[in-house]
């Protein structure tokens, strides 16, 4: 299954992305541990702590990068794709089975909406800040963005109970 870890781009040593450091490290093992692909923006942040520890536990990490360049030095396969910050976001969304999102800022908001728009589960990381909180408050029947139901949005603040919903959407959807 492929698994794109979306949030907050930046320094990693700054907050608000430092204060979630454990929290994306244990992502990444559970990614790895599940010999599931990771594909992310490829760039700082969130993006280069989760490829870190995929990539410490022997897992694959893919970067959809936006221009020209370079992404971190945690990524196996670097897709430089000429678009902009907004437009990469699609190929992201397109390219994997489900969006687990970590805080964010506006383009992390995007990337909730494209994935739902096209029909991928969301998974929140509640309690990690940025767009991933604030969305959450305007769910319809706390799981849906809009009236169409496309897909739904799910809300986890622990681990366990996110790896046991990735293996729950991989049995439904991907198996």
């Amino acid at each position: 299954m492929n698994i794109g870890v979306i949030g907050y781009s930046g320094d990693p040593e700054k907050e608000p992305i430092k204060a979630l450091q454990n929290i994306i490290f244990e992502l990444g093992k559970i990614i790895s541990k599940n010999n599931w692909t990771l594909f992310s923006g490829g760039r700082d942040g969130v993006m280069e702590l989760i490829s870190k520890s995929v990539k410490e536990h022997g897992g694959k990490t893919v970067g959809i990068l936006p221009w020209e360049i370079n992404g971190n030095d945690y990524l196996d396969i670097s897709i430089k794709t000429g678009l902009d910050f907004s437009m990469r976001s699609y190929v992201l969304v397109k390219s994997v089975d489900v969006i687990i999102s970590i805080g964010g800022e506006i383009g992390t908001g995007i990337e909730i909406l494209g994935a739902y728009a096209n029909r991928k589960p969301v998974i929140l990381l509640s309690g990690t800040g940025g767009w991933t909180d604030r969305i959450q408050k305007i769910l319809i029947d706390g799981k849906y963005l809009d009236n169409r139901r496309l897909s739904e949005v799910y809300i986890v603040n622990d681990l366990n109970k996110l790896e046991e919903l990735l293996k729950k959407l991989q049995e439904e959807y991907y198996d």
